[in-house]
């Protein structure tokens, strides 16, 4: 299985075990798991027609970000891998209590990737701005988490 075979399956048995991989490495493997599933249940979520779908795919990406902010937490420093939290005006979230959205950031060895958020979660505010990579996350948690996996005894 590749990282991206898996990251564009609906095969949730493909899925489950790539993720069981990720999480034997150790606090690098967790911190890949977490972001890959973040970004396939955020990429879903956008997909999805079905108003329960597109709920449950975004209730998975918050639940994987507070896993990652965790694991960041805890291991964060030690990997040399920043992250944190900043509010963006730009986007909002809800009907009649409509407020700003938080970004979550994190800076891989592969670049600068976030999620939008509607609540702040745990960690520190991000020091840094966003690079102006529209639509870059992707590309870049694909290319960390397959490097994770294929080099396993490196990391």
């Amino acid at each position: 299985m590749t990282t991206i075979e898996v990251y564009h399956t609906s095969n949730g048995e493909l899925t489950k075990a790539y993720y069981v991989e990720l999480s034997t490495i150790g606090p690098i493997g967790l911190v890949a798991m977490n972001v890959f599933r973040a970004q396939k249940c955020s990429q879903r979520a956008k997909n999805y027609r079905r108003r329960a779908w597109k709920d449950d795919a975004y209730g998975r990406k918050q639940w994987s970000i507070e896993q990652l902010c965790n694991i960041l937490i805890m291991h964060g420093q030690a990997l040399n891998i920043s992250f944190g939290w900043k509010q963006d005006p730009t986007v909002v979230f809800g009907g009649y209590d409509a407020r700003p959205s938080w970004v979550f950031y994190v800076d891989l060895p592969t670049g600068q990737v976030s999620f939008h958020c509607p609540d702040r979660g745990k960690g520190p505010d991000y020091p840094g701005n966003w690079d102006g990579m529209k639509g870059a996350s992707e590309a870049r948690v694909i290319e960390f988490c397959n490097y994770i996996f294929n080099n396993k005894k490196l990391v």
